[in-house]
């Protein structure tokens, strides 16, 4: 069982293996936090989350759940699964996701947790948690809800089916259904689209997003220009603008500075 960190270029690549089927432990979330913590102790540009093995996850090991004996400890349990995507979610830089196959319950929540979703043409998903009488405890229902709605979240919850890449992408859930023929490598090379951009304005944006969630595009109004703001410093920026008035758009290019 390991979450490996290796890096291409400008891009930190954490890869699940938890044989057979990348089952939900706390022993994965522990080897997880591990990889996180050699991201953030260099943070790249992008992060993609990935998995080996033939299916992404097959869900959650349900026997650490059966083994709690009260609510309190339960709570405790889910207390600590939802800070895997709260961590994944609170990374500055793009996040993507990349999905080649099955892709249940705390996968897909941490999918969702990322900023982008790329996948193949035979990835499915699921929230099926229906199956042992609970409901999503990693953010997988809000964090569906903001990206197609809550009437699909509650049809995904409710029916516990399982979902084709093609409508997740038309629903707005993945946004690349990529070609599986190579589809690391290709799943690099959209990552590494937003690894040569702006990383502290793609940061900010993401900021401002934040607000949109918490208070609504009122609130994202409020607190945008402050942020906008304190990218003046950046040499990108600085960077950008001469180069823009020099030589026209689209022939700057960007360290992450």
């Amino acid at each position: 069982m390991s979450v490996a960190v290796t890096r291409e270029g400008d891009v930190a690549v954490l890869t699940v293996e938890a044989p057979p089927v990348n089952l939900y432990s706390r022993a994965l979330h522990d080897a997880f936090d591990e990889a996180l913590d050699e991201v953030e102790a260099d943070l790249p540009r992008v992060v993609v989350v990935r998995a080996r093995g033939r299916v992404v996850s097959g869900g959650v090991d349900v026997s650490e759940f059966h083994a709690q004996q009260t609510k309190p400890a339960t709570k405790a349990l889910y207390d600590r699964m939802i800070e895997l995507p709260l961590r994944i979610a609170a990374l500055p830089g793009p996040t993507v996701f990349a999905a080649h196959g099955l892709t249940l319950t705390w996968a897909l929540e941490v999918a969702l947790a990322c900023d982008l979703v790329v996948a193949t043409p035979k990835a499915r998903f699921g929230l099926v948690e229906r199956v042992i009488g609970l409901t999503p405890t990693m953010g997988g229902t809000q964090r569906l809800a903001a990206r197609a709605g809550a009437a699909r979240a509650k049809e995904v919850v409710f029916s516990g089916d399982l979902y084709d890449a093609a409508t997740f992408e038309r629903w707005g859930v993945v946004n690349r259904v990529l070609d599986d023929e190579d589809f690391e490598a290709a799943t690099l090379a959209y990552a590494a689209r937003f690894a040569d951009g702006p990383t502290k304005a793609f940061a900010a944006a993401k900021q401002v997003l934040r607000h949109v969630e918490a208070g609504g595009v009122a609130e994202a109004d409020a607190h945008v220009t402050t942020i906008a703001a304190e990218l003046f410093d950046t040499e990108d920026l600085q960077h950008g603008m001469a180069s823009f008035l020099q030589d026209g758009p689209g022939h700057a290019t960007f360290h992450g500075r």
